[in-house]
């Protein structure tokens, strides 16, 4: 088994099929795992060519965030055959904790990068109120509070916000990738006939991020979008310049949807 995880559809292409690439090596009984946020057109291209060898492909990214990937406390969306999934299973559960499998090749690529757009704009709604909030006269930690155990609460809350008002913004997710994954998914959208409203808006929202502070920038600095024309400084005392997964370990195991 051979796994990839790379930052763009045209790196593992690179990767793949180069003179002497992974390409030239797989042959029957191996699998490819393609771990990247990327294209399904482009995972069931690459799917077609080890197939051709005889070998078995699998799309497998992954979500839940750097820190619980550094732990193994992570979900594993899985898009392959069933056998071929049955096979991998006990590498994925080694790998992560929750495993999906998802359908056929692509469709777990399809799923990530519409996860990634939830979590987007998530992460845009939250900048939006705790700005708000701060130019409302609010205690931006009493605010926090009130989101958590609120209905407005979510997972990018408790990570992502909380890295914001350090001011570390350290979340080990640059714009760049964002623009990447959020135009995947408009992209699907286009290809669907799904007229979306808030997707656009977010791709040129964060196109106009990475030319204003840079692909690298970490991601939750879209608060700058925000914070620079008000003049308000987003921060307060007592939160965590990284995030640290602190959930106890346990096996892995394979999610079943309800049938």
């Amino acid at each position: 088994m051979v796994i990839t995880c790379l930052p763009s559809p045209a790196a593992c292409a690179a990767v793949m099929e180069a003179e002497d690439g992974l390409l030239a090596g797989l042959g029957p009984g191996k699998i490819w795992a393609e771990m990247s946020t990327t294209d399904a057109d482009e995972v069931r291209r690459l799917g077609a060519l080890v197939e051709a060898k005889g070998a078995s492909p699998i799309d497998c990214p992954v979500s839940g965030g750097c820190h619980r990937a550094a732990t193994g406390n992570i979900s594993i969306f899985a898009g392959c055959d069933r056998a071929t999934f049955d096979r991998v299973l006990p590498v994925l559960t080694t790998l992560g904790r929750r495993i999906l499998h998802t359908g056929p090749l692509g469709s777990a690529s399809i799923l990530k990068v519409m996860t990634n757009y939830l979590a987007t704009i998530n992460l845009v709604s939250l900048a939006e109120a705790l700005t708000t909030m701060k130019a409302a006269g609010l205690d931006l930690a009493t605010t926090y509070e009130a989101i958590r155990i609120s209905s407005g609460n979510s997972f990018v809350h408790e990570t992502e916000s909380q890295v914001i008002l350090n001011g570390s913004r350290d979340i080990n997710f640059t714009m760049d990738l964002v623009l990447k994954d959020i135009g995947l998914f408009d992209q699907i959208a286009q290809d669907n006939g799904v007229p979306l409203t808030l997707s656009p808006q977010l791709v040129a929202m964060f196109r106009e991020a990475v030319d204003t502070y840079g692909a690298r920038e970490f991601s939750p600095n879209i608060i700058k979008r925000y914070e620079e024309p008000t003049g308000l400084d987003i921060r307060a005392p007592g939160f965590p310049a990284e995030m640290v997964d602190d959930e106890p370990e346990e096996p892995g195991y394979e999610v079943r949807p309800a049938r």
